[in-house]
């Protein structure tokens, strides 16, 4: 029977998608899968699974290479032409090396031949399971980072930049030709809309941001 906390601890760890035309693959993954409170959505087709792929979802993909209708690298291909961020297992009962090598190539992660040990797979889905939750945790970081840096205006900006370029506030002030006071009151705005209490807090921000280069780099002599 499931309950509340299984459910919570399977939408933490993340989903599993299972995509192969083989009832008893699918099942015997689910049973596996589900064993250990993973969640599983199956799938019997690459093109069921693209019209309700979620892109947003923390994920994994274990793919089958040979199906009727849409293989397992074409679903590879429409992953990829869409820049779907989703690790991929292919599985397959006809595994040849130019195939593996084709895969593994364009970015799937392992390459496992049916029948597969339960124990490498699951623990493989783990790990990726666990590289993709990691990867949420640090793009709501870098766009958390990149919100409070847009609230700063044009001259904040400049200010920013020559802070994290180490230099002094009299330094600054003769870079803009404004005054130490000046720059001080922008350092304290600066400080405020970042949330950052020190000086390396501030630098936390800028560098855990998709584009750290553009403040690093843009500091003016």
């Amino acid at each position: 029977m499931t309950v509340f906390s299984s459910a919570s601890t399977q939408d933490t760890k993340g989903t599993v998608y299972v995509v192969d035309d083989d009832d008893a693959i699918r099942d015997s993954l689910r049973w596996l899968l589900e064993a250990n409170d993973y969640k599983v959505e199956l799938y019997d087709s690459g093109e069921s699974f693209i019209a309700k792929y979620d892109p947003n979802a923390i994920a994994v993909l274990v793919l089958d290479v040979r199906m009727p209708g849409m293989s397992g690298l074409e679903v590879q291909e429409h992953l990829l032409a869409r820049k779907a961020d989703l690790p991929i297992i292919f599985i397959t009962g006809h595994g040849d090396v130019p195939m593996a090598v084709r895969a593994l190539k364009k970015g799937a992660v392992d390459f496992i031949e049916k029948p597969f040990q339960q124990a490498a797979l699951k623990a493989q889905v783990e790990h990726m399971l666990a590289e993709a939750r990691e990867r949420r945790m640090k793009n709501e970081r870098q766009s958390l980072n990149e919100a409070l840096l847009a609230k700063l205006t044009p001259r904040e900006q400049q200010v920013l930049e020559r802070i994290v370029a180490g230099r002094l506030n009299k330094q600054i002030a003769d870079d803009l030709g404004i005054s130490i006071k000046t720059v001080e009151a922008h350092r304290a705005s600066i400080m405020d809309k970042t949330n950052s209490g020190t000086v390396a807090d501030l630098m936390r921000v800028v560098m855990d941001t998709s584009q750290p280069a553009k403040f690093l780099d843009g500091t003016q002599k």
